[in-house]
């Protein structure tokens, strides 16, 4: 039965009294038993109570649902944290500057599960200018790396830097990371991310992270500089 709201009387001007009147229902309790809703799952009516516990527990579940992703967020956090400090371990532990790059790269793939990794420096000191990470740089790899403002995420269009790669034919994304004593200098190496997936590194992925490896690399590898 629809029934019709008095001439003059809008449904806002009944809600805002029931709002700013909680004794109506006391005195009329009778009348929470008797109003019918249509249920939110089916077209069956429902009581006013029961209405109210079917939201109350889609609300639940909504809170249920963010509390499971917040706690799997926390325990991601907790295992790039480990990830992180077992690799900048390894890098305190080289006690020899010459295996850092080596070192760098092979734990990088082995904490963080990268498929290829690769870096060149420039700039080093004359006792590492024969090394394989300090030879065949170009300037315009050494110009593109100091373009950077943050690390480079997407596809592999043919970079250079993907050739340090161990297998540069099979690299669809990449990411590139300059590397830098300070961020007010300017960068004296690239450290190259490249994996078969298209999808590892995209153009839309947050950087912050790829920007924290590239600060504790560049600070380690920079015992490879002139001492100033």
């Amino acid at each position: 039965m629809t029934v019709q709201v008095p001439q003059g009387i809008t449904e806002d001007d009944i809600a805002d009294y029931l709002v700013h009147t909680p004794a109506f229902f006391e005195r009329h309790a009778e009348l929470l038993a008797t109003i019918q809703l249509t249920s939110p799952h089916g077209q069956r009516a429902v009581s006013l109570q029961e209405r109210q516990m079917e939201m109350l527990r889609e609300r639940i579940r909504g809170l249920e649902r963010k509390i499971v992703e917040m706690i799997r967020n926390g325990q991601d956090n907790v295992a790039i944290a480990d990830r992180l400090h077992r690799w900048t371990r390894a890098l305190m532990l080289t006690t020899d500057a010459t295996e850092l790059p080596a070192v760098l790269l092979r734990e990088l793939k082995l904490q963080f599960l990268v498929p290829q990794a690769g870096l060149r420096l420039w700039g080093v000191d004359t006792a590492y200018v024969d090394a394989a990470f300090a030879s065949g740089v170009s300037d315009d790899a050494k110009s593109f790396a100091a373009s950077l403002t943050q690390p480079y995420c997407g596809a592999n269009n043919g970079f250079e830097a993907v050739r340090w790669l161990d297998e540069p034919m099979t690299t669809a994304s990449l990411a590139l990371v300059p590397l830098r004593r300070a961020s007010t200098e300017a960068p004296f190496g690239l450290l190259v991310l490249g994996s078969p997936d298209p999808t590892r590194y995209s153009a839309d992925m947050a950087t912050d992270f790829l920007a924290r490896l590239g600060e504790v690399a560049g600070a380690a590898l920079s015992r490879l500089l002139p001492t100033r």
